[in-house]
């Protein structure tokens, strides 16, 4: 995976959601077919400054309700039978770097209730960073409290 959100969502074919980086192939067929979907990635990729765990991807190929567990070099996330919440805290702790579990957590304290608690002025601030700044690390969600 390039690319996967607290909630379970994945990108695999997109970098910052608009270059494509390889074909989705017949991932989709597998991962819906498969007893259970098993995505790997990195939890960074160019030295640190991205972060492959991030609140929302920038592109998706596979909706949290086909990706079971997302694997990186931090730990598993194993997302069966687990609500929203319980899918984000689990994905953050298990398999982000431990430089951007504090700011995936902030992401997090701004989302609302429901079924998919999304910020749409905030989800993206990750990438946005990266494109200010060529650095993920500088996402800042302070702007985002009331």
């Amino acid at each position: 995976a390039i690319e996967a959100d607290i909630f379970g969502n994945v990108n695999s074919t997109h970098v910052m959601g608009n270059m494509m980086m390889n074909g989705i192939g017949g991932s989709g067929d597998f991962t819906r077919s498969a007893y259970i979907s098993i995505f790997v990635t990195p939890s960074t990729a160019k030295d640190g400054k991205i972060s492959a765990i991030v609140p929302k991807v920038a592109h998706e190929d596979h909706s949290e309700h086909s990706v079971k567990v997302i694997v990186s070099e931090y730990g598993v996330a194993d997302l069966r039978g687990k609500g929203t919440y319980a899918r984000a805290e689990e994905i953050i702790e298990n398999c982000a770097h431990p430089s951007y579990r504090p700011l995936l957590h902030d992401y997090l304290s701004l989302t609302k209730k429901g079924h998919t608690p999304q910020n749409l002025y905030a989800c993206f601030e990750f990438h946005k960073a990266f494109m200010e700044t060529g650095d993920m690390i500088n996402a800042d969600f302070s702007k985002y409290k009331k």
